[in-house]
């Protein structure tokens, strides 16, 4: 909200008519209001509407506002008045905050970030269409580009969005504004392997991925999939499991409602990634997310609320939305426990995890921030 400034004149006494009603004013609740004048307010003008020099909170100096303890009537006869521009009631402001989206609280991540642990010092490479870096709730430590044409080469430009919304669902700061990410203080890096149009191929995730390596990134997530395998993608994925990142992957949006298919994507499928289902607010499994024996754990994807490009925040839903809460988890638990190794840290998630139901559709259940962090 703005400050209202006002140019001060003397507070001073104008002869003006005295309206009826005014002799009952005692009786009559008084509230805070803002008038300003048509100029500096003439002498007798206020006394004669029964305001008291008590009664003037303030008056201000750089234009003829003045913050007045009025009656009803007394600011009804004051707004009718030629000389008198407006009178306002005086308005309550609070300061904005950010809205801590459902997912957060979901996966135990508000609870672990109230104890210190908000994934400070892990690095999390998000593998996808970009990251907008000019985003006033992101803060992103570095980038690459598999592409070289102009649109995509710069890995923060982001026009499709899908990108920012994953990397806020990681780390969106904790600065009072818009959202709240599971990890707020992980670093996160930009890796552009999907073009504007969210579309890319198994040669530029495997490149994505060999980037990752080499600059020692501690999680890896892939919100994106093919249904195709590939020896190649898959060894690449593997060899950033034996390099010691955590490999966290969305599992597909190729699910159906009886949930009973083997419809993983890939490299969500590989036994070194883990494959991350999708699950709403009551824990139901997203009927749009893939089922299967490589289902490994499962987190928030409906309704997830997010960053976007220019500023912004949307609502997604899908199994992308729901691997970065995986990665943000993940993040806030290696911060806590920097001694486990990649394979060591997969475990406790999934030993920590909440029970929800069959295998296929929930891997070893809903990951859980805080109780792997205790255990």
């Amino acid at each position: 909200m703005k400050k209202l400034v006002a140019a001060v004149g003397t507070l001073a006494l104008l002869t003006a008519p005295l309206q009826t009603g005014f002799a009952a004013e005692s009786e009559q609740k008084s509230e805070d209001y803002l008038v300003k004048f048509n100029g500096p307010a003439e002498q007798g003008l206020l006394e004669a509407f029964g305001v008291e020099d008590e009664d003037v909170l303030h008056a201000y100096e750089l234009l003829p506002v003045y913050h007045i303890n009025l009656s009803e009537n007394q600011a009804n006869g004051l707004e009718n008045h030629p000389q008198v521009e407006f009178v306002e009631e005086n308005a309550e402001a609070e300061a904005l905050s950010q809205t801590e989206p459902w997912g957060v609280p979901h996966v135990q991540g508000n609870d672990a970030q109230e104890e210190g642990h908000t994934g400070e010092g892990v690095s999390v490479a998000v593998l996808d269409t970009g990251i907008d870096n000019t985003h006033e709730d992101l803060n992103v430590a570095g980038g690459y580009s598999v592409f070289d044409d102009a649109e995509n080469s710069d890995p923060y430009y982001d026009a499709n969005g899908h990108g920012t919304h994953v990397a806020g669902t990681v780390a969106a700061l904790d600065n009072d504004l818009g959202v709240i990410g599971v990890a707020p203080e992980t670093d996160v890096y930009a890796v552009k392997v999907l073009d504007n149009n969210g579309s890319g191929s198994y040669a530029g995730i495997a490149e994505g991925i060999e980037w990752a390596i080499q600059n020692d990134m501690d999680i890896i997530n892939m919100s994106l999939g093919g249904s195709q395998s590939s020896d190649i993608l898959e060894d690449y994925t593997d060899l950033a499991y034996d390099e010691g990142s955590l490999v966290v992957a969305a599992a597909g949006n190729d699910g159906n409602r009886g949930g009973n298919n083997e419809t993983v994507g890939y490299p969500a499928n590989y036994e070194s990634a883990m494959a991350v289902a999708a699950v709403d607010e009551n824990n139901d499994r997203a009927t749009f997310s893939s089922t299967g024996d490589a289902v490994e754990i499962a987190a928030p994807g409906v309704d997830v609320l997010s960053t976007v490009p220019g500023d912004g925040y949307d609502s997604f839903s899908g199994t992308s939305m729901a691997a970065p809460h995986v990665a943000g988890v993940a993040a806030q638990v290696w911060q806590t426990k920097p001694e486990l190794t990649n394979e060591e840290l997969r475990s406790l998630l999934n030993d920590t995890a909440l029970d929800l139901g069959p295998a296929h559709q929930y891997g070893h259940g809903l990951v859980q921030s805080l109780d792997a962090i205790q255990e």
